[in-house]
């Protein structure tokens, strides 16, 4: 659990004289990173499997052996692919809350705040808010950092908790990360399952 890993991770800086600056940092220095995630469902359903992630705008979900789902953004379009149904659903990555993750040049005085500690559902965590204020119908993240000399930054990305434009919660918790590893860009492409007649432009 996310616990868990903020108190293996933890060290000397106190998470209260963390910055936005120093989490703006933290993320432009990450360029890449790969980790094993445990995604918590509003209903309280659970999957694993592994992320890989690509700055700017890249990020793949793989839901392990067996699994008839992909989430994946290849730098313009965040698609949700279904084998099982051989459905694709398809948003603006900019036009999702994972874009203040994916976005370089993110600027976080202009759509996040840190939350106080005593407000923070992890202790001891450096937690940041963020939504775009011109567009609150997108959703918003709460994203989960600890402070760690290894990482990127100086700060660790624990995870995130997003609560989407329809009020749906959706957890995500990361483990076995590394940072800025080389990650080919056929990493952020997926077979279509859908008829060539019924794709867009097709």
């Amino acid at each position: 659990m996310i616990r868990t890993l903020v108190a293996a991770f933890v060290l000397a800086a106190p998470a209260s004289a963390t910055t936005l600056a120093d989490v703006e940092r933290a993320l432009a220095a990450t360029r890449s990173m790969t980790a094993t995630f445990r995604q918590t469902a509003q209903d309280g359903s659970v999957a694993t499997g592994t992320m890989t992630l690509k700055r700017p705008g890249r990020i793949r979900f793989d839901y392990g052996p067996g699994a008839r789902i992909l989430v994946v953004a290849d730098g313009q379009r965040l698609s949700f692919i279904d084998y099982g149904v051989a459905q694709v659903s398809q948003w603006p990555v900019r036009q999702t809350p994972l874009a203040v993750l994916l976005d370089p040049e993110a600027n976080l005085s202009r759509i996040a705040r840190l939350v106080p500690e005593r407000e923070s559902p992890i202790p001891g965590a450096v937690t940041v808010e963020a939504q775009d204020p011109k567009r609150p119908d997108l959703g918003r993240i709460r994203f989960f950092l600890a402070p760690d000399s290894a990482a990127p930054g100086g700060l660790r990305l624990l995870g995130w908790r997003v609560i989407d434009g329809q009020n749906n919660l959706t957890q995500v918790e990361l483990s076995d990360i590394r940072w800025n590893v080389e990650v080919g860009e056929n990493a952020f492409t997926f077979r279509d399952p859908r008829p060539r007649t019924g794709r867009p432009g097709a």
